[in-house]
């Protein structure tokens, strides 16, 4: 028998989208924040050529420039003020989280509540500056090194480009937050979801060129489209798939009714993390690669050029620490948004148990140990689907648009919004119901 909620979520309509009118104004809200990143990822930042520049670019486009520039939204092509995107935030998120687990003063401000949480998100805010200037900076000097691309090269160029570049990534971080708060689905999300998705027409525009010119065979063509569609499948199957532990209710009395015992499910999905093992493992991956690719363009050392080709898009350095973070990642945030000890004493308070499961201690260990199985499928789903496809589309030399690192920030995000959204909408039809009863009862 399917649940209230399943029922009223088939019922849902474009009339009870039309009366949804604070879900109307989140969309709206999201559209235009939207907007206004894509408008950053055209402005320029000053003193620079921009014509040498896309020389520049269309040389190094192939390797980590092409994946940074994926999730840039094609900025760091046109060196924009959004060039650096999000990827210092998302790194300065996970040295917190990381350090969180490590330090007890950090870990006892998780445990304040909300006055915790603010003070650790400024403290990332603070190490978000720290990795924007670090990293403009780096871009700055490999900006002088290329030849024609700087106008007037010195300090004044590095600390104007240094502030442009910070003061855009901190606003596309207040934009996130803004999203978030008063829009619809995680903001940070779908700023990285906008980037990837704004380079679709010149992806399928390179890739039909390719096929046009004989670059690209007609069949590798057909097998990437039909990859595509399967690796999107895939997804979705593993994004849906849940383990349920059944849980059991005793009878009990409340005054002189004896209500008769229930039973219910703990959903446990197979990939607890999301798709937030990816892009942390990608932000990491592209910070030192981008500062050692644009060191390594002028007279750089000979170790720096040799770990910037080790750290290029599709080489087994590369492909190795991508794999071996994102499965650690996979764990490691699966354990910061599932507590089993916190969901067994929730159980055990609300009378519920596990079938043969002692409560309590028995049935955090019992929960830990089925998460911790499903995990380990989760991460292995994970690594593939990041993995082969950019294994033979780096061979291919196409955009990363195609690879499964895109795909799956896509399909999850968007699978997450649609949910967000689908629970707008039934909240939207229980306020109906209530006030069609109190109206109801008033009449009587």
């Amino acid at each position: 028998m399917a649940s209230a909620a399943e029922q009223l979520a088939r019922n849902l309509s474009f009339s009870t989208f039309s009366k949804a009118k604070e879900l109307q104004k989140r969309i709206f809200f999201t559209l235009g924040a939207l907007l206004v990143y894509r408008l950053g990822t055209y402005i320029p930042i000053p003193g620079i050529d921009p014509d040498a520049f896309a020389q520049t670019f269309q040389q190094a486009q192939g390797g980590i420039f092409g994946l940074f520039n994926m999730f840039a939204g094609g900025a760091v092509e046109r060196l924009a003020i959004f060039a650096l995107n999000l990827i210092p935030y998302i790194t300065a998120s996970i040295v917190i989280q990381v350090m969180s687990t490590a330090s007890p003063r950090l870990e006892a401000l998780k445990k304040e509540g909300e006055s915790g949480r603010r003070k650790l998100n400024q403290y990332t805010r603070y190490l978000t500056v720290v990795f924007c200037a670090v990293q403009a900076y780096g871009i700055a000097v490999g900006l002088e090194a290329s030849e024609g691309v700087v106008a007037d090269p010195g300090w004044f160029f590095r600390i104007s480009t240094v502030i442009t570049l910070v003061g855009g990534t901190m606003f596309l971080m207040w934009l996130g937050e803004q999203m978030t708060a008063r829009g619809v689905g995680n903001g940070i999300s779908l700023i990285i979801f906008a980037g990837i998705v704004a380079s679709l027409p010149a992806t399928i525009a390179q890739t039909l060129e390719l096929s046009r010119t004989g670059a690209l065979p007609t069949i590798a063509v057909v097998g990437i489209l039909i990859g595509a569609i399967v690796v999107i499948g895939i997804i979705v199957f593993f994004e849906r798939a849940q383990r349920r532990l059944l849980i059991q209710y005793p009878k009990r009395q409340v005054g002189n009714k004896m209500y008769q015992g229930d039973t219910s499910h703990l959903p446990l999905k197979l990939n607890t993390a999301g798709v937030i093992p990816v892009i942390f493992s990608s932000s990491l991956l592209l910070l030192p690669a981008t500062i050692a690719t644009f060191s390594a363009q002028g007279d750089a050392p000979q170790w720096l050029q040799y770990i910037s080709a080790l750290l290029g898009r599709g080489q087994p350095l590369y492909l190795a620490l991508f794999a071996g973070m994102i499965i650690f990642f996979a764990f490691f945030y699966t354990s910061i948004v599932f507590n089993p000890t916190e969901t067994a004493d929730n159980l055990k308070r609300s009378g519920g148990f596990i079938p043969g499961i002692r409560p309590g201690e028995r049935t955090a260990q019992h929960i830990d140990y089925v998460l911790t199985r499903i995990t380990v499928v989760g991460a292995i789903y994970l690594t593939i689907v990041a993995l082969i496809p950019e294994v033979f589309l780096s061979q291919l030399n196409i955009s990363a648009f195609l690879g499964g690192t895109s795909l799956l920030i896509m399909v999850t995000v968007t699978l997450d919004t649609v949910s967000q959204i689908q629970s707008h909408l039934i909240a939207q039809q229980y306020e109906g119901m209530v006030k069609k009863s109190r109206l109801g009862g008033r009449k009587r």
